[in-house]
């Protein structure tokens, strides 16, 4: 693999972790009832949702490149 995908790779994940921390920055207490919610779903439905996402993701990289 070349150093462009590595340096890319690092490019994507530090974009998810500014993503990912806007919520908890902006607004902590919503954040946490969001977080206490999802701890009490099942483990199918999380999956499900991670499935999903994780799809949406692809399909968006697709239609993107």
């Amino acid at each position: 693999m070349s150093s462009e995908f590595w340096y890319e790779l690092l490019i994507a994940f530090c974009l998810v972790l500014i993503l990912e921390g806007i919520m908890p920055f902006l607004y902590p207490n919503r954040w946490r009832q969001l977080v206490a919610q999802l701890s009490v779903i099942d483990n199918k439905t999380l999956r499900v949702m991670g499935l999903a996402s994780m799809l949406a993701g692809v399909a968006g990289l697709y239609l993107i490149r």
